[in-house]
């Protein structure tokens, strides 16, 4: 995989990962402005230096692949209850909304373009946020393969 402008320890990282987080690594960067970087061993993803999404596998030795994504005001709630089995609150970072979403199991692939694009557009400044269309953000990830 060569992602011209991502960092080589990301290109390494990801190489050696499960197809799903390399998916994500690609929707992730189909976003505008998005950068990417290693931040404590895992891909993590930023808006104008804000931070909206996470991909780790076995992170403390879980054994499991899984997306931290910011959620947006009310989110995190709607998606666990949704669906619990799919959906949690992350360590470390939950109690600030973000959401978590299992990456091992049956994945419902439209809804993680939905939390992607609800944490890209929470991290971006207000004005800028309303000037994006968030359908058709989700719209183009979800033909990005």
């Amino acid at each position: 995989m060569v992602d011209a402008g991502v960092p080589q320890d990301v290109v390494t990282y990801l190489g050696r990962q499960p197809a799903a987080l390399r998916k994500v690594h690609r929707w992730c960067l189909r976003l505008p402005d998005t950068t990417v970087k290693q931040s404590h061993g895992s891909p993590t993803y930023q808006v104008r230096g804000k931070s909206y999404a996470s991909t780790m596998h076995d992170h403390h030795a879980s054994g499991r692949t899984e997306l931290w994504a910011k959620g947006a005001p009310g989110a995190q709630q709607t998606w666990i209850e949704e669906d619990p089995d799919r959906y949690y609150r992350p360590a470390y970072v939950g109690p600030s909304g973000w959401v978590g979403a299992w990456l091992d199991v049956d994945v419902d692939w439209p809804a993680i373009a939905e939390i992607l694009v609800e944490g890209y557009l929470d991290r971006l400044p207000p004005r800028a946020a309303a000037a994006v269309d968030g359908p058709a953000l989700v719209a183009v990830l979800r033909k990005v393969r």
